[in-house]
């Protein structure tokens, strides 16, 4: 009933001049007609959607972890920590209620750009970009306002042009973990959002190519010795490029990518200039499949410094003749599977992830590396979890059981695992409660 507006007009009109005893000419009844469909034309073309959801969800741990905003995104358990009594403190409990997830975002659109259509998203959440300063009172920025997605697109149906801050393009919108988990499988999967301009086109129906350049912000590589939160990337001149080819069908979705990285950690190193980077490369491969009984998904990773993206490894410091340091990145694989039932009321579901820290040459002063404590390194993580989604309208409540475990070792002169190792795991119960909007 698009055309109601113009007719209820039309309507109006005539009844207007009936009751004042006026018969308008066809031609002033057809401009007035026209008019109103160019004013009801207009108003279809702008358009705001507002979206999001009401999120809480209740988690306990049985080990500590490292974690973001008070055990909401746990990451891996903590390596054995024995006290004076002989027995590991971090074999410890916690468990937290949490709103912090809760999000609200708005879809918009406007009339054509240069034979384009336009569309537009903005989108945040609670989570806050800080976490709290255990060396004193307060919440960090949990709880305030964060910015996860400002976009816009321009799309001329085979080539689109989006712009903005969004998803990491190594972050597969449609192939990432269904887990009801907030980690959404990070440290096995990309994870993050940043600044870029990305460029698709269509070779055929089912088959694009993407090219992205891209700016880390909240999620960055690791802070060298001199250098400051994102120095790295402030100082490089270069934007991360990252290519893709994806094939996408009516149940298929499949695709392959690569990126380079060349990020410069600091721009002075033992007083003097310094033009030393850190070069990097990852490659990427992921297939899912789903009709209406199941969702199949597989991704997999390996590259060095994925230390950006919420990923084991990062970077190792070298120091040269001069005394300056030079960097090389460590290097990471990754792969996971998820397999869920795409029922519309109960759609159980599992999930498998593995990481491996891979190392780098020998011979580094220091390590700017996530999954380093001290003199120990983690040598491998896997995580196995099994939900099942109960669905309701716009409700959806999810229990959880996944467990994370964590070989941990002494360093070796590769920054991989050496002697002394042990593992140690982490049994995390959680429920999920939403409901959308």
């Amino acid at each position: 009933m698009k055309n109601l507006p113009v007719l209820l007009g039309i309507i109006a009109l005539m009844n207007t001049k009936v009751n004042a005893q006026e018969t308008p000419s066809n031609e002033e009844l057809l401009k007035r007609i026209e008019a109103l469909e160019a004013e009801n034309k207009k108003a279809t073309e702008w358009g705001a959607t507002p979206y999001g959801w009401v999120r809480t969800d209740y988690i306990f741990d049985s080990r500590q972890s490292a974690y973001v905003r008070e055990y909401n995104l746990n990451l891996y358990p903590l390596d054995k920590k024995p006290g004076t009594d002989g027995k590991d403190i971090n074999a410890s409990g916690a468990s937290n209620f949490l709103a912090i997830t809760s999000r609200v975002g708005m879809k918009l659109r406007g009339p054509n750009v240069w034979g384009a259509t336009i569309s537009g998203v903005i989108e945040g959440d609670f989570f806050g970009n800080t976490e709290i300063n255990k060396s004193s009172a307060g919440t960090g920025s949990m709880g305030l306002f964060r910015l996860r997605h400002a976009i816009a697109t321009l799309d001329w149906g085979k080539t689109a042009l989006t712009f903005g801050q969004t998803w990491y393009p190594a972050f597969i919108t449609d192939v990432y973990p269904g887990v009801a988990n907030f980690n959404t499988g990070i440290m096995f999967n990309p994870f993050g959002w940043a600044g870029q301009i990305k460029l698709v086109q269509k070779l055929t129906p089912e088959l694009s190519f993407s090219v992205v350049a891209y700016k880390d912000r909240e999620f960055q590589t690791g802070t060298a010795s001199g250098g400051s939160v994102n120095s790295a990337t402030f100082n490089s001149t270069m934007p991360a490029l990252h290519g893709q080819l994806q094939y996408k069908s009516k149940n298929i979705t499949a695709g392959i990518a690569a990126e380079y990285q060349s990020l410069k950690p600091v721009i002075e190193s033992n007083g003097m200039k310094s033009n030393e980077k850190v070069n990097s490369a990852d490659f990427l491969a992921y297939f899912k499949y789903s009709d209406e009984k199941i969702i199949a998904k597989a991704y997999g990773i390996t590259g060095g410094n994925l230390y950006h993206f919420v990923m084991l490894g990062g970077f190792a410091g070298y120091t040269e003749a001069n005394g300056q340091e030079s960097y090389k990145p460590v290097k990471t694989t990754a792969a996971w599977v998820d397999i869920a039932s795409n029922h519309a009321k109960v759609a159980p579901g599992i999930f498998f992830g593995y990481t491996q820290n891979n190392g780098t040459d020998a011979g580094f002063a220091n390590l700017y590396m996530r999954g380093i404590s001290g003199t120990r390194v983690l040598d491998n993580v896997w995580r196995a979890s099994a939900r099942v989604e109960c669905k309701q309208n716009k409700f959806n409540i999810s229990p959880e059981l996944e467990y994370t475990a964590a070989r941990w070792a002494d360093t070796s002169t590769e920054a991989n695992a050496g002697g002394n190792a042990s593992s140690v795991g982490n049994f995390r119960a959680m429920v999920r409660v939403m409901y959308s909007f």
